[in-house]
């Protein structure tokens, strides 16, 4: 396992700890129940962007440190960047919201817990797979702060839950538990507290053991294209796909596995 240094201090952080071909992403601001400031904005956006273009990182998992997930975005210090006139996001990285081109290309897990406000809610609806502690507490209660959801939620909860599920919460800001975001398609697994990143760190292990990278990542792309253009759009993708795949490491080392009776061995190549 390595673990890069990165100094935390009042505005938090974003930690990354490299295990094999997984990456375990931390946010790190537990005193203040993990507000994004604007410098966890930027490392987080940051890390993402590395994952997306390190040929041996594989999957990642998204983690938070304390009792809870994150409490939202901690809005004075927004606040300031915003007077200034910047933007918290870095230009050069990829959208931490997964919401513009370029997508992340990559499988993202998280495990979420507690309180998981706002952003919160958006980064795990940015996310391919979500696995939630029964004790989670969620809302979007932007509308109570006079402003409006602009992480994803006013899409994606629709997308997931239906325009009434989406609704009953986005206009009242009121909260829904683990169950709840089960039910609406939220979140994939409710799990025991405390059990939530063991078991997102156990299907990112079976991500990487039994999945060929370039396999998964043509599968996240070809569902966006289902999802953004239709199933029209990612059916004509089928063929060229398929040939692309056929031709690589990984699909040979599939069919040798199958016929040696043996865990395959994927490069990504």
């Amino acid at each position: 396992m390595q673990t890069e240094e990165n100094p935390g201090g009042p505005d938090g952080r974003i930690t990354l700890a490299v295990d094999g071909a997984i990456w375990l992403i931390g946010i790190d601001r537990p005193a203040k129940y993990n507000g994004f400031t604007p410098k966890m904005l930027r490392e987080y956006s940051e890390i993402i962007t590395r994952y997306d273009a390190d040929d041996s990182a594989f999957c990642a998992v998204v983690y938070a440190e304390g009792p809870h997930f994150t409490a939202g975005l901690d809005l004075p210090k927004l606040a300031e960047v915003w007077a200034r006139g910047e933007s918290p996001y870095p230009e050069d990285c990829l959208d931490m919201w997964n919401l513009r081109p370029p997508y992340r290309r990559k499988p993202l897990i998280m495990a979420v817990k507690g309180i998981c406000y706002t952003v919160g809610v958006e980064l795990m609806l940015s996310a391919d797979i979500v696995v939630a502690a029964d004790n989670c507490r969620f809302t979007q209660l932007e509308v109570k702060r006079g402003i409006m959801a602009a992480g994803g939620a006013t899409i994606r909860m629709v997308e997931r839950s239906g325009w009434g599920n989406a609704m009953r919460y986005l206009l009242t800001g009121d909260e829904w538990n683990a169950e709840q975001a089960l039910r609406m398609n939220m979140v994939q697994e409710v799990v025991p507290a405390g059990q939530e990143l063991d078991v997102a760190k156990r299907i990112a292990q079976t991500i990487v053991t039994n999945a060929a990278p370039l396999a998964v990542r043509a599968t996240i792309a070809n569902a966006r294209t289902a999802l953004d253009e239709g199933p029209e759009a990612a059916a004509a993708q089928f063929d060229r796909i398929r040939l692309e795949l056929r031709a690589t490491e990984d699909a040979a080392e599939g069919v040798a596995s199958f016929r040696e009776k043996r865990p395959p061995v994927f490069k990504g190549r």
